[in-house]
């Protein structure tokens, strides 16, 4: 697998396990909202906590009724409890569960015999109960900590509102966290009213409160006694989990920020590395071979823009084209008795006098050969056989190194800023990956921020490792000058206006402007162009024209589709492990 098809994975797992953590997928055709609670607290002088709760639901569609689930602490226990509603006719079903919970399921009915659901209404919910060793009593100081919304509701709550009734009133302090949630509140005599502002899903709203252990009775049968100070180590720890919060609160939004540094690295960068050097040369066309290069160096050099300096199959192409135009390899098209073409043939003659990289090309084909003779319109049927497609592979890797090792890259190109670039993208996406997951997992509304901010960082990186190297790169003087030069030539070969304009003398010309349109990779342009200026080119006897004529570039580029699919579906390097057969799944009812 390459570094690219890596990036990519990463990328659409990202991108899906982002959506999956921001998207419910819902095909209930329904919704509800709760858009104002209120929770009325009375401590009694005997530690007996009483609590009653509104709640005003919204609900959009049919629906049987609602449930509260009430958390409960080792010792604490729920009395008395009482169900109400306005807007419906409520029937309260409890559930005592091992499981630390409370569990209350009203069913609520739009009529009063109950035989009716309730369809979209407004509807009030009135909840009350009584809690014991809920309070807590120190040695020092009597505490409450309740939560007045809890962060396992399945909606937010848009308000909500408390009244807190304390025994005493005096010497009380009470405090509201998380503070970002408070909108007012104050304590009045013995009374603490508070009022939020909205509160999301998986949040909590909490109240603590701090009372004399005078305003209690002797013996306050209903509250947990503990026998130790209370009020330095409960403010100690307080404040700490304030800090805490807010430590991370920033800390999030600094992990977001720190994303802007890619952009803003890469921008340095590209003025520091990427930015092309002035050059003499303003040509608009090249009609003349700008350079006596190989096709195969051109290809690596101009054609190849992601990795410049190695070559790709538009590149292996052009250099068998001109193997057969040096008559390394001569062209035999088998003709039958009714001038049809029935095969392509290549003949080897020698390699004598050959580059190494065309060497290469010359044993790649050659290994297919029967009798000096390779048919062309069969090749790709061989490279379907696994081992045969991976020499073949092979071959081509070794042909890649050795074009590689011909050029001298720092002659042309300073790849300094693209380099710097592939690495800052490799650790952006790491980055992403970080702290995407981790703004998912939190409660802080900031976490949202770091998300929002990782996925983009994730996909910014992504697209500047998928960016051309002469983005962040540069060319030299002399490999701008190069490059402009064989651009333009290209830009002349895919212009039939021009060619029209300024016709090739010679076959020898249009022979060169086919090999080196391969390297570019407009070689069908410039063989459409050819016939339309050459209407009898079937007749001219030459191996290069041929080739083109009975369909030849057209077959290796079959060849080439076909090694590396047989070479993506033929790892087994698993075989055998545990789960790794084919065949399997399952299925299922809904």
């Amino acid at each position: 697998m390459t570094i690219r098809k890596t990036f990519c994975i990463i990328m659409l797992f990202l991108i899906l396990f982002s959506t999956l953590s921001c998207v419910s997928a819902d095909d209930d055709d329904r919704s509800y909202s709760i858009t104002h609670a209120f929770v009325d607290l009375t401590v009694g002088k005997d530690g007996l906590l009483h609590v009653e709760e509104e709640y005003d639901y919204s609900f959009d569609g049919a629906f049987n009724g609602v449930y509260r689930d009430i958390p409960l602490k080792s010792g604490e226990s729920i009395e008395n409890i009482k169900v109400d509603a306005q807007g419906a006719y409520p029937v309260l079903k409890e559930i005592d569960d091992d499981d630390g919970y409370k569990h209350l399921k009203i069913y609520l009915y739009s009529d009063a015999a109950h035989t009716q659901g309730i369809k979209d209404c407004n509807v009030k919910i009135y909840i009350s109960y009584d809690m014991t060793n809920v309070v807590t009593l120190f040695n020092d100081i009597g505490a409450l900590q309740f939560k007045l919304w809890g962060e396992e509701w399945d909606v937010g709550v848009d308000k909500l509102t408390a009244s807190i009734h304390l025994p005493g009133d005096s010497g009380n302090e009470y405090f509201l966290n998380p503070q970002e949630y408070n909108e007012t509140s104050s304590i009045n005599n013995n009374t603490i009213t508070a009022e939020s502002n909205s509160i999301p899903k998986g949040e909590f709203y909490e109240l603590l409160v701090l009372m004399p252990l005078t305003d209690f009775d002797d013996n306050a049968a209903y509250a947990k006694n503990v026998d130790k100070n209370g009020r330095e180590m409960i403010l100690k720890n307080l404040e700490d989990s304030i800090n805490e919060r807010n430590f991370w609160s920033v800390a999030y939004i600094i992990l977001g920020l720190l994303t802007l540094i890619s952009p803003i690295s890469a921008l340095f960068i590209y003025l520091r590395y990427g930015r092309e050097p002035e050059v003499a040369y303003d040509g608009i066309y090249e009609r003349d071979l700008p350079t006596d290069d190989p096709p195969e160096i051109v290809n690596a050099l101009i054609e190849n823009k992601k990795e410049i300096g190695t070559p790709n199959m538009k590149g292996f192409e052009a250099s068998i084209m001109n193997l057969i135009d040096k008559k390394a390899i001569t062209l035999d098209s088998g003709i039958d008795d009714d001038s049809e073409m029935s095969d392509l043939l290549l003949k080897f003659n020698s390699k004598e006098g050959l580059t190494d990289s065309e060497k290469i090309v010359y044993d790649a084909l050659h290994n297919f050969s029967t009798n000096e003779m390779l048919n062309l319109s069969s090749f790709s049927n061989k490279l379907t056989q696994e081992d045969e497609a991976l020499w073949f592979n092979d071959k081509v890797h070794d042909w890649e190194a050795s074009v590689k090792d011909e050029i001298n890259i720092q002659k042309y190109f300073d790849d300094t800023g693209s380099t710097i670039i592939n690495i800052m993208g490799i650790l952006g996406i790491i980055y992403a990956i970080i702290i995407a997951p981790l703004g998912f997992y939190t409660n802080l509304s900031t976490g949202f921020f770091c998300v929002v901010a990782g996925i983009a960082l994730g996909i910014f990186s992504f697209a500047i490792i998928m960016m051309d190297e002469d983005i962040f790169g540069r060319w030299t003087e002399e490999g701008r000058t190069y490059y402009l030069k064989w651009n333009n030539l290209k830009s002349f070969l895919i212009d039939n206006s021009l060619i029209k304009e300024h016709p090739p003398e010679s076959i020898v010309i249009w022979k060169e402007y086919l090999i080196y349109g391969a390297a570019l990779g407009v070689a069908e342009e410039v063989y459409e162009s050819m016939k339309l200026q050459m209407p009898n080119i079937s007749e001219f006897d030459d191996d290069i024209i041929r080739y083109h004529y009975y369909g030849g570039y057209g077959m290796m580029s079959t060849a080439f589709i076909t090694s590396e699919t047989t070479n993506s579906y033929s790892d087994s390097s698993d075989f055998g492990n545990i789960g790794g057969g084919s065949g399997g799944g399952g299925g299922g009812a809904f």
